[in-house]
């Protein structure tokens, strides 16, 4: 039995015929990994949140618990939309895996940056995040533009990550400032 769950866009092949249970391992293994980095990403944030705590923010800045809410969400969706990308056999898909492990990296990446070395290197910790967000804005918008030809809907579902990271960015951009 096969699992199609997209529809190809008008003049484009269907998507791959790969077994179910491969398709369902996949999109497990999909999850796993992107929450597995999500973990591994909130570790120095829960190691040296307390300067944090401290720190003078942004006034709109969400509550503490909307950060963990929103990237568990945007964590599931960046995971669906790279397996949507991986089952389309007919398209050549590897560049787009290569800018989501990319994002993966990145995401281990600024948190390291932003709260694990501020306790070392002060402000300028920051301003290397705000660099580090700032590439990873960068390589998020690319992932829209190699996901969206290939499953409209993956393209899609990045534009949230997307959107946070310019927020997140206005945040770091602000703490840099003013920390």
């Amino acid at each position: 039995m096969l699992l199609n769950v997209e529809q190809s866009a008008p003049g484009t092949p269907a998507p791959g015929t790969r077994p179910r249970k491969r398709q369902i391992a996949a999109l497990l293994g999909f999850l796993a990994a992107s929450w597995a980095v999500s973990l591994l990403g909130s570790l120095p944030i829960r190691m040296n949140s307390a300067w944090y705590a401290a720190a003078d923010k942004a006034p709109w800045t969400p509550p503490g618990w909307m950060f963990g809410s929103a990237w568990l969400v945007l964590y599931a969706a960046m995971a669906v939309a790279a397996w949507l990308v991986w089952r389309q056999q007919r398209f050549p898909r590897r560049d787009a895996l290569k800018v989501y492990g990319g994002l993966m990296l990145l995401n281990l990446s600024w948190p390291l940056m932003f709260f694990g070395m501020y306790p070392m290197m002060g402000t300028t910790a920051l301003w290397l995040a705000l660099l580090v967000i700032a590439a990873h804005a960068v390589i998020a918008t690319l992932a829209v533009l190699h996901f969206g030809p290939i499953s409209t809907t993956a393209g899609v579902l990045m534009l949230p990550y997307v959107s946070w990271l310019v927020f997140s960015g206005s945040l770091n951009l602000y703490a840099a400032l003013n920390n």
